[in-house]
């Protein structure tokens, strides 16, 4: 299958939920529930943000906020064994139930997802989410600045980690599955892809 790897120029976008909604406009007449890009924020530079996309669609230019600076179509092929360099930006959660036994509308035990802070637990997320897909060599974990939005008058926040190190590909269909659906929550605020360099 073939994907697209695109640097974007996002404009105007100073909330978190604008990112998303400009690249969604380069992607012209698809259903709202259909998402055929990840995201992560590369750097600031001057008008705006540069953005790093990965679509299964290639991005139609759209005039309005966002402005496509490069695309290039690639196809992923990994073998089994083959070790490769490896960048994401990741919102690693756990989820709790509500200490307070309140149930939601479905008659059970609200949860909601907490961040993990501490390295050794997001290392050991990473871990979770690639079990049987691949095996992590090398690891560095990062903080990164935490995001704060707004959703329906409530106050939110994303607690983000760059991840960089090698892993080895145990599986190669289900390392391209979890590549190409991305990793973690969070993907409308910039997390979850996963980009790869061979060693």
């Amino acid at each position: 299958m073939v994907m697209y790897l695109s640097k974007v120029l996002l404009q105007d976008a100073t909330q978190p939920y604008q990112w998303h909604r400009n690249l969604w406009a380069l992607f012209p007449d698809q259903p709202d529930a259909y998402r055929p890009f990840l995201f992560r924020l590369e750097r600031q530079v001057r008008g705006g943000v540069e953005v790093l996309m990965q679509s299964s669609l290639e991005p139609v230019a759209s005039g309005g906020c966002s402005t496509v600076i490069a695309t290039r179509p690639f196809q992923p092929q990994v073998a089994e064994g083959q070790p490769l360099r490896f960048r994401l930006v990741a919102n690693p959660v756990k989820t709790i139930q509500d200490e307070a036994g309140r149930m939601n509308g479905k008659g059970r035990v609200k949860s909601c997802r907490v961040p993990l802070i501490d390295e050794q637990q997001q290392s050991l997320w990473l871990q979770k989410k690639l079990d049987g897909v691949a095996s992590l060599q090398e690891t560095m974990v990062m903080s990164r600045k935490v995001l704060h939005f707004r959703k329906g008058g409530k106050a939110g926040k994303i607690v983000q980690t760059t991840f960089e190190g090698v892993l080895r590909v145990e599986s190669p269909e289900r390392f391209w599955n979890l590549q190409s659906h991305g990793i973690g929550p969070a993907k409308a605020f910039g997390c979850g892809l996963l980009t790869l360099a061979r060693l």
